[in-house]
């Protein structure tokens, strides 16, 4: 693992470390209304959430979003640890999309109308497993060359 990410993963750290990071600072700020939305939607797709206090779950939404938008931007953070939270954070919005009625067309998991604004995450899992990938890519490159030299 290199302890700095690499040039070529920047570009795709910079487009959704910014997008978490908007979004994270965007909910600290949440009111009591907002809170239980989130708390909400978020409870009906996982009922375990049901016994946090909805502003206590906002609070730590947010967190974690701002943790992980910052980790995406800052370079010191190895892309393999940024991609490895990148695809955990993007497929827990794509389980509340899997998960809640009214999403995705009967028998199908095309997305309705209401459902697209979760749907356009799984380009958030992509860019994670990229990271992942490209990575693990690189590591096994090193590794070939060193055996070489």
């Amino acid at each position: 693992m290199t302890l700095f990410a690499a040039w070529e993963d920047l570009p795709i750290r910079i487009a959704t470390g910014g997008f978490i990071l908007n979004s994270g600072l965007e909910k600290l700020s949440a009111d009591r209304e907002r809170a239980e939305t989130l708390h909400g939607f978020a409870s009906g797709a996982y009922p375990a959430l049901g016994s946090i206090p909805p502003e206590q779950f906002a609070k730590a939404l947010a967190v974690t979003e701002v943790g992980l938008g910052a980790a995406l931007l800052l370079p010191i953070v190895p892309s393999r640890l940024a991609g490895a939270g990148l695809a955990a954070f993007a497929g827990g919005l794509l389980g509340l999309y899997l998960r809640t009625p009214g999403m995705r067309q009967e028998g199908s998991l095309r997305p309705t109308e209401q459902g697209i604004p979760l749907a356009k995450d799984v380009w958030m899992v992509g860019a994670g497993l990229s990271l992942l990938a490209a990575d693990r890519r690189r590591t096994r490159h090193k590794r070939k060359e060193k055996e070489k030299g």
